[in-house]
């Protein structure tokens, strides 16, 4: 199971950095039923931290952040991701907390994900 984790992971490092222009710096994925649910630290590009030294920049960070990453799930969810787990994505619920650099994803999939469920 731990081998499955590090390769959604990286999945999710890398979809992040193609689109942000740098991925996590740490992530912490459990999988619990039909959900994958993922921590991810250190997500902030320099220019972003730079944006975020004021309270509209933070909103604005936040917003697009989320936003964004939301809407490329919706659009087209990872088919690597889909395999992976063997099943399909159906939900993604993503929110930050801008000043400590922690992102949180909730990724719900039609069947179960864990082991047992696979």
């Amino acid at each position: 199971m731990s081998k499955v984790i590090h390769e959604f992971n990286d999945i999710i490092r890398k979809l992040r950095k193609d689109c942000f222009g740098k991925g996590p710096e740490r992530i912490h994925t459990v999988f619990v039923e039909n959900m994958a649910i993922t921590k991810l630290y250190g997500n902030l590009t320099p220019t972003e931290r730079f944006i975020t030294s004021t309270k509209e920049g933070v909103e604005m960070v936040h917003s697009a952040r989320t936003k964004m990453i939301q809407d490329m799930y919706a659009v087209k969810p990872p088919s690597n991701m889909e395999a992976l787990v063997g099943a399909k994505l159906v939900h993604l619920f993503s929110d930050m907390k801008v000043e400590e650099d922690i992102a949180v994803s909730v990724f719900i999939f039609d069947k179960d994900i864990t082991q047992e469920g696979m």
